[in-house]
């Protein structure tokens, strides 16, 4: 099956070849493409750092790496979040295993109400985790420490997949965020690819992520049980 690989890098090209090890013919043309803010870090002191991303962690190692050797827990949304950490060298890593509500959740059954937290995130956040966090007592401070900027127009590989009625015609896409998942379908319907767009099978890292799809008409998709890849390479896995 060829399956069009819509994140961002470097994510994207861990997942093809994951793909291609199950069978299946990816294609990898991100919509969205990161870019660090450099904005000035806040000042702290912090009881612990808050990860939605992998795309944090270098801020994350920098900001670390000017803690005068006090080792900050750190807390992480999943495993591949998790892994980036303490593959930059941050020695106390926290993996929620799930979504922005598990992470904060682990945050309020590790730590006292009353501590202040450092979240880093992207321009394009959502309320979770801090709205929870904050209503729970924490004091949350937010740095955005990248953005993820959409591509002009749909990557030229993915229009002609689109239009091809052949052997390299597309069959599905991956989509591990909603901003991903909108800009995809924007992207598209631009490019006058709308009906193909709608028409593809459509996996999903959550029905968060699902819902603008769902929205636009796209009847087949498929929502990962648990919000991590492994969810939805195991469905994959299943259809080869």
């Amino acid at each position: 099956m060829r399956i069009w690989i819509a994140r961002p890098e470097p994510g994207a090209t861990r997942t093809a070849l994951r793909l291609t090890g199950l069978g299946h013919d990816p294609l990898v043309a991100p919509v969205l493409a990161m870019v660090a803010t450099d904005d000035a870090m806040p000042v702290g002191p912090f009881d612990a750092v808050l990860v939605t991303s992998a795309n944090a962690v270098a801020a994350l190692a920098a900001w670390a790496a000017r803690q005068d050797g006090v080792a900050v827990p750190v807390f992480c949304v999943g495993s591949r979040t998790a892994w980036a950490a303490r593959e930059a060298g941050l020695p106390q890593v926290r993996n929620a295993r799930g979504d922005a509500a598990a992470l904060a959740r682990l945050v309020q059954g590790t730590l006292p109400a009353g501590g202040r937290l450092l979240h880093l995130a992207g321009a394009d956040r959502k309320a979770e985790p801090a709205a929870s966090l904050i209503a729970a007592g924490y004091a949350v401070t937010v740095h955005v420490a990248y953005a993820m900027n959409a591509v002009p127009r749909l990557p030229i590989p993915v229009a002609q997949a689109l239009g091809d009625t052949g052997g390299r015609a597309l069959h599905a896409a991956l989509h591990y965020s909603r901003r991903s998942a909108e800009t995809a379908l924007a992207l598209a319907i631009s490019a006058g690819c709308g009906g193909a767009f709608r028409a593809l099978t459509h996996y999903c890292l959550s029905a968060d992520v699902a819902a603008p799809l769902v929205a636009a008409g796209s009847i087949t998709h498929f929502v990962a049980a648990q919000p991590s890849e492994e969810s939805i390479l195991a469905r994959l896995s299943a259809l080869t």
